[in-house]
């Protein structure tokens, strides 16, 4: 296990210094589009909207089993071959590794909303949350679009970085392989409308089940990072939240995080929101806090994120020291 917090905590560092660069991504296919690929061909071929119901239900659940086993046979096999290559084997491992996190880029992508705000008004604040949510931009004021970055931010800290970083701990690189793809399929397939409410159901059920455990630990970095950073009331705040509003969610797992960014932030998220035609109706969390939103506030929950990255980090360090100095011992 002390290897793997290893090559963890390393890989972290990376992802937060380098991240994903473009140029690379232009080159070569990103892990996550090869999933993506794989889960548009076999959804195009088995999402028939004349199969009965039970049909596309099944249809989905396989497409997702099958993906699933290929992704742990491959990460077996990675695993298999890597010591093969001695140290340059563990430096590979650790580029799989932060190549499959999320820090900079969702950072980058979060502070661009901001940036878009600051620069060009709501236009370009529209035009850059569109990139990282999935409503309807065109619908958010200033203070909707701030939100909805927030609250993205907030999500995916636990979906892009802590979750990814969890399963690698549990089941090493076919852990991580599966959760990807899991992740992947759940946010294109696992949508309560008319085209997927069946077929991706499975993928939704399986993206929950997965999702579990690091959405409460995610939560639980932000509450940690809220009492370190901003003080102790802060903290406390983020966690009476936390435990009061979580469950209010839509998402089973997402308003862990997602309360504890708005209990820390003083703000209040989530609530109604609009996926193009489609209105989905919703409790707020943190309903006493401010609403209206701006760039500013985005700043401090991106300020937020690394702090809770930084703890997450410091805490795979110390585990893996720890682990190190007990087998000396």
């Amino acid at each position: 296990m002390e290897i793997k917090l290893i090559i963890l905590s390393l890989a972290l560092v990376l992802d937060r210094l380098a991240g994903d660069p473009p140029a690379l991504w232009q080159k070569v296919a990103h892990p996550v589009v090869l999933f993506g690929k794989a889960i548009s061909w076999g959804e195009h071929r088995w999402n028939k909207p004349a199969l009965p119901v039970e049909k596309l239900r099944r249809n989905g659940m396989w497409l997702i089993v099958w993906l699933v086993a290929c992704c742990l046979f491959l990460g077996v096999f990675i695993e298999a071959l890597l010591p093969l290559l001695g140290t340059a084997g563990a430096l590979v491992e650790i580029v799989i590794v932060a190549v499959l996190l999320a820090q900079k880029s969702l950072a980058d992508h979060v502070g661009n909303v901001a940036k878009g705000l600051r620069d060009d008004g709501i236009a370009g604040g529209r035009m850059a949350v569109s990139m990282i949510v999935g409503r309807d931009p065109e619908q958010l004021d200033e203070s909707g679009v701030s939100r909805a970055a927030i609250e993205s931010l907030a999500e995916n800290a636990s979906d892009g970085v802590v979750a990814p970083a969890f399963w690698f701990l549990v089941g090493g690189l076919p852990g991580l392989l599966a959760y990807k793809l899991i992740n992947t399929a759940d946010s294109m397939i696992g949508h309560m409308n008319e085209r997927y409410r069946h077929f991706g159901r499975f993928a939704a059920r399986l993206d929950d089940v997965a999702n579990f455990v690091p959405a409460r630990l995610t939560g639980l970095l932000a509450v940690l990072a809220c009492g370190l950073n901003m003080g102790k009331e802060s903290g406390r705040k983020a966690f009476r939240v936390m435990r009061a509003d979580a469950r209010l969610h839509r998402s089973p797992n997402a308003g862990w995080p997602e309360a504890a960014f708005a209990g820390g932030l003083g703000l209040a998220l989530a609530g109604p929101r609009r996926y193009g035609a489609e209105k989905v109706d919703g409790p707020m969390l943190n309903m006493q806090g401010k609403r209206s939103a701006n760039a500013g506030d985005i700043d401090a929950a991106v300020t937020l994120f690394w702090a809770s990255m930084s703890l997450l980090t410091a805490l795979t360090i110390t585990a893996s020291l720890i682990g190190l100095i007990y087998r000396l011992v």
